[in-house]
């Protein structure tokens, strides 16, 4: 069966750049969330992501609330690995660099989630005063998937907890292979 991990950044890379929260062309903060619905988006502008701690730049990076930003040839890595029904690559630009980055916007959600493998698993209950939330996750700790429930996928959102990003260890694999800077893999 195929193992799947959590596609994380390695924050203790020393040396490392740390990016915040992307703006817009008035400086105004691009809604973070956009980048987690799990759909094809159409931006009107390029965001620009600052410079949150100036450092080695790196082929993927998790910025402020985790929107995952890759240097073109992690997007050239994916293509090859015809994964373009799976994520599409928003054009970015990064302050003080010259040459192009992308949003890797993940396509796809999956309820995948194995709440009885994982360490805790809450969820949005009817006190909680948030009827829009009610019987999603509010918080999973030690994340574990079933991988039977995944289906041919390489690269997802879990449904209700779509703050990771879910690759494939073909996608590990590849990463690995490949030499891409900043990724961190925790199995799931």
């Amino acid at each position: 069966m195929t193992r799947y991990y959590d596609l994380w950044d390695d924050v203790r890379l020393p040396g490392r750049w740390h990016l915040k929260s992307p703006v817009d062309d008035q400086g105004k903060e691009v809604d973070p969330w956009r980048f987690k619905a799990g759909r094809y988006l159409e931006l009107e502008r390029t965001p620009l992501f600052r410079l949150a701690r100036p450092g080695e730049a790196l082929d993927f990076t998790l910025t402020g609330l985790t929107i995952p930003l890759v240097h073109p040839r992690v997007a050239s890595l994916f293509e090859r690995l015809e994964l373009q029904q799976e994520v599409q690559f928003l054009p970015a630009r990064v302050e003080g660099q010259p040459e192009p980055y992308f949003i890797l916007n993940v396509l796809q959600t999956i309820r995948c989630i194995d709440d009885v493998r994982c360490e805790e698993v809450l969820y949005w209950l009817p006190e909680d005063n948030r009827p829009d939330k009610v019987g999603q996750y509010r918080n999973v700790a030690g994340l574990r998937i079933d991988p039977a429930k995944v289906g041919m996928a390489q690269v997802f959102r879990t449904w209700g907890w779509r703050g990771p990003i879910i690759v494939s260890e073909r996608v590990k694999s590849a990463m690995e292979d490949e030499g891409v800077t900043g990724p961190e893999f925790i199995e799931v």
